[in-house]
Parts: structure tokens; C-alpha cells; sequence
């Protein structure tokens, strides 16, 4: 599948901001997660972001092409994303722990799938007149 930058970058930060939600879920309550990750460092959000885009973004790359329309996100099917999460997993570790790291994996691309923001029409693009 073909993303664009921001595409990538957008579902990307979605992802790491759930999983920081989560991570701090269960020391403070009631927490507003655009507020946690403001407040986190540059170094943090980029050591976040890092780590997490070793494990997503080749699975992204590896999704098969599908149309998208306009104003609408990319749809795949869960064997799609489980395909294309087990193809970049490789064979290290024993059957629990890759069935773990599958899962985890999975659900990590279903997050940035769904963070992405729609697809925006190439022929639509209006530049200002004072450009």
C-alpha cells in the first residue's frame, strides 16, 4: 500500500500516544493523552515514536494496494493485517512469545490504520492566490 508521508506519520503518532495512554493508564486517572504528550520531551516522543516505527511502518509498507476514495480511510481485512504482520515477524522466539508479539503487532497497525486521517483528492488542491 502506498501512503503518503503524512498519512504514515499521522497513524504513526495515534499509535504512540495509545500506547503512552496506556503505559500511564494506571498511575493517574482521568488523564487527557494531547495533554500527556505535549508535555513529553522531544527525546521521549522521539524514542516512542522510534521504537514503534521499527514494528509498524514495515508492516504499513508491506499491506497490499487497495483503492482509496477520496474522504475515506484505507480498509483491510484482519487476515490482510495478520498476513502482513507475520511476514515481517520473523521466526525468533518461541510459539508463545511470537503469538504475543503477533498480536501486539496487529493490533499496533489496526491503531495506526484508524489514527490515519482520510485520504485527501490530488486533483482537489487549491493553492492561494498569493503564492
Amino acid at each position: 500500500m502506498r501512503f503518503t508521508e503524512h498519512e504514515m506519520t499521522a497513524g504513526l503518532t495515534a499509535c504512540a500516544k495509545a500506547v503512552v495512554g496506556a503505559q500511564r493508564r494506571g498511575r493517574r486517572k482521568r488523564e487527557d493523552i494531547d495533554e500527556v504528550w505535549e508535555q513529553m520531551g522531544r527525546f521521549q516522543r522521539f524514542t516512542v515514536l522510534d521504537q514503534l516505527g521499527s514494528q509498524v511502518l514495515p508492516v504499513l509498507v508491506a499491506l497490499p494496494d487497495v483503492e482509496v476514495e477520496p474522504g475515506t480511510r484505507p480498509t483491510f481485512t484482519d487476515a490482510q493485517i495478520t498476513e502482513a504482520v507475520e511476514a515481517q515477524l520473523g521466526e525468533e522466539g518461541g510459539r508463545l512469545k511470537r503469538a504475543v508479539a503477533l498480536k501486539a503487532r496487529v493490533e499496533l497497525v489496526r491503531l495506526a490504520l484508524a489514527g490515519m486521517p482520510p485520504r485527501q483528492d490530488p486533483d482537489a488542491l487549491i493553492v492561494p492566490d498569493h503564492l
